[in-house]
């Protein structure tokens, strides 16, 4: 029973097709009720439930889906509710503040984190004194 698809007009492969759509979706409904009565067959021979079989929680991929919260690190001047952490883009009010003349970044750290930025610059700039003179000898 092949069908001739070139014989056929526009409507008639719009009927075609919305047809064939429909017995799809029926198909796949049907599939998918047979796969759960083997499913439900197979626990309760087994004495088991879904959640026994795919737990949802204190798996290790529930783990990794959790992110953790990281403390902020850079706070606007004029709006201190506003904060950012230092991750991913940095928000509008810090792309303001640092066109304007005299701010940067350091500027904008908040209090204790400033301390331990000199450490690290000052880790930094040890570092590049060893290098040059590496460099000269």
């Amino acid at each position: 029973m092949a069908i001739d698809l070139k014989t056929l007009s526009p409507k008639e492969l719009q009927s075609l097709i919305a047809n064939a759509e429909a017995h799809m979706q029926e198909a796949k409904t049907t599939q998918v009720q047979e796969i759960r009565k083997k499913i439900d067959t197979l626990l309760n021979n087994a004495g088991l439930t879904l959640a026994d079989v795919y737990p949802t929680r204190g798996g290790k991929a529930s783990k990794a889906g959790k992110r953790s919260v990281v403390a902020p690190k850079y706070r606007n001047p004029e709006d201190s509710s506003q904060t950012w952490s230092g991750r991913g883009k940095r928000p509008l009010w810090m792309v303001a503040a640092l066109k304007r003349r005299g701010v940067t970044l350091d500027s904008l750290l908040i209090g204790g984190a400033a301390a331990g930025k000199g450490k690290a610059t000052a880790k930094r700039a040890a570092k590049k004194a060893t290098r040059r003179r590496i460099k000269r000898r």
